[in-house]
């Protein structure tokens, strides 16, 4: 009983130290870090399955990393740009340069000092948003600029999760290489040749991964998205969302030898092209937010208290370099490239802390051999401690921000003002163009349901769901769309055009907005007229299985559409009696 002992016992702790962080209005990821603390190896009392918590965790991996790439927008990106991607890169080599000294400092390793920098430099997306949501400022210029620079700084780790194994072969082996190349009656340069030649093929493998994905990628699973939400099946359409993540996360892996974390990131980014990608994030969102918790609960089993009574020194140089030291460098990153000072702030408020990229970053560097347990201890400990003190981040961000414009008004007023004008309205034309997508979609819902009040009977859902099953269909002017006698294979909804139902006693027009051929659907019988196109028509055609299928999922409109067909039948008797018809 490991598995349900770990996951029960951590949701449960999870859900009440998370809570609890709450209402002291810290991010419940400082919850989820106490509770794994609480089960884990150095604390008395329960000790879950640690073995069985990192392989859960390690799903919860992927599963972030799938929401990082699905929540990824290239054009928000390219908006930003000018600021974004120098800032962040600057920001990654100078805080990790930082670390790498603060660590020479203490006697570490090059490799070592690598991973800690580079765990350090990276902040958490998950308190990012949670940051800025609280103060309204996602949808800011300044929001927009953070988000940015954050996703600059996930693509740069993931990056470095890739080439880290390589690097531990020159930063944890190098001795050994030299070595093997003595006693082998070979040069030291020919072990360095093996190594050059392992990146090589390492960047050859990502190369075709990365040319898979981006020229199959959208091909195929937005088409495999569509099929599957075809058949209406919530649970189906999930499990093949999930099963896109995981299964691209695990093929990557035993194809390409590249991280689960990159499979997962880039099923992310190829199912975010699709229409559908909103849904998916929806309906994928619990999962991913279950196995984030497990995966947080995870590290806090992996962190040892007692660095905080042993190391205390140590510990508060990592706070600082990670909540004023990279605060500072974005800020002044930032006022560098001449953007304005209230950007600075919220970007160095944003960056000071750091989160999942750090522990996935850090576990890494254990599995290699260049971090030993020692260190991961003291960046769960920065990590814990930072998370903690943002919120403060923002509030001294904001104090500075009215002192300086008390003191300084012209600089705050004029720096980077022009900068600050144009990303605005590039922003706005960015969202202007993903508002005009989503209201292009809710235009074809209201037009459907306006040309067909029938329709009014459904929710959103499902309308979205018929604009998935509709396949639009055609005709001439004298073509005949059914015939009388035919098995009833399709019900049409007419958009456009007009076309004439024809039974023995005479004929009566359709015109847009009318609907046939539901008769022989609702019957299993065979079709009892012809209609003929009198003009050029356009049709949208939903086919048997379809319809059987919508219907069964919407008493409710199988009732209306069958009530109408009944008045239908009844009229037309009526007509042919008095010499007329209708369909």
């Amino acid at each position: 009983m490991a598995l349900v002992t770990t996951v029960a016992v951590s949701f449960v702790l999870a859900a009440a130290f998370g809570y609890c962080a709450d209402r002291l209005r810290l991010p419940p990821l400082v919850g989820y870090l106490v509770a794994g603390i609480m089960i884990g190896p150095f604390t008395p009392g329960i000790a879950a399955d640690s073995a069985m918590a990192a392989q859960l965790a390690e799903i919860g991996v992927i599963l972030l990393m799938f929401g990082v790439g699905l929540h990824f927008s290239a054009s928000d990106l390219i908006a930003v740009r000018g600021v974004a991607i120098p800032g962040a890169i600057g920001q990654i080599v100078l805080a990790t340069l930082l670390g790498m000294g603060l660590t020479t400092l203490w006697g570490w390793s090059l490799g070592a000092g690598l991973v800690f920098g580079l765990s350090i430099s990276v902040a958490s997306t998950v308190v990012l948003l949670k940051a800025l949501e609280e103060r309204n400022l996602v949808n800011s210029p300044n929001g927009r600029v953070a988000i940015g620079w954050l996703i600059v700084e996930d693509l740069a780790m993931v990056l470095a999760l890739v080439l880290l194994p390589i690097l531990a072969q020159v930063l944890g082996d190098g001795e050994a290489v030299v070595s093997h190349a003595a006693n082998s009656h070979a040069t030291p340069a020919s072990g360095g040749m093996d190594v050059m030649l392992t990146i090589a093929m390492t960047v050859v493998k990502l190369a075709a991964f990365a040319a898979l994905a981006i020229i199959l990628g959208p091909r195929i699973v937005p088409w495999i998205l569509t099929l599957v939400a075809r058949t209406g099946s919530r649970e189906l359409f999930t499990l093949t969302v999930l099963a896109t993540a995981v299964g691209l996360a695990f093929g990557s892996a035993a194809i390409f030898g590249v991280s689960f974390a990159l499979g997962a990131f880039f099923a992310g980014v190829i199912m975010s092209e699709s229409h559908l990608s909103h849904r998916a994030a929806a309906d994928s969102l619990p999962l991913q937010n279950a196995f984030s918790v497990l995966f947080f609960v995870s590290v806090g089993m992996l962190f040892n208290p007692h660095i905080l009574i042993q190391q205390p020194l140590n510990v508060l140089a990592i706070v600082a370099l990670i909540t004023l030291g990279k605060s500072i460098i974005a800020i002044g990153v930032v006022l560098a490239l001449r953007y304005p000072m209230s950007m600075a702030l919220t970007v160095g408020a944003s960056l000071g802390q750091i989160g999942e990229f750090s522990f996935i970053v850090a576990g890494l560097g254990i599995s290699l051999g260049l971090l030993s347990q020692e260190g991961h201890d003291l960046i769960l400990a920065g990590a814990i401690l930072s998370i903690t003190l943002n919120p403060l981040l923002f509030w001294a961000a904001g104090k500075l921000k009215a002192m300086l414009g008390k003191t300084a008004p012209t600089f705050v007023a004029t720096h980077g003002a022009s900068k600050l004008a144009a990303l605005s309205r590039e922003l706005e034309i960015v969202k202007a163009r993903v508002e005009e997508k989503e209201s292009q979609q809710q235009l074809k819902k209201q037009q459907l349901v306006s040309m067909f009040p029938l329709f009014s009977q459904v929710d959103e859902h499902a309308l979205e769901e018929l604009l998935l099953l509709f396949r639009p269909d055609s005709a001439e002017p004298g073509d005949k769309v059914i015939r009388v006698g035919e098995r009833g294979d399709a019900m049409y909804f007419i958009s456009a055009g007009t076309v004439e139902v024809r039974l023995e006693a005479g004929s009566v027009p359709l015109e847009a907005g009318a609907f046939f051929g539901e008769m022989a659907l609702l019957s299993g019988g065979l079709r009892t007229a012809d209609v003929i196109a009198v003009d050029f028509c356009q049709f949208l055609k939903l086919d048997r299985r379809d319809f059987n299928m919508f219907m069964a999922r919407h008493p409710r409109l199988r009732t209306v559409v069958s009530d109408m067909a009944r008045e239908r039948k009844q009229m037309n008797v009526v007509r042919e009696t008095n010499g007329g018809a209708s369909e």
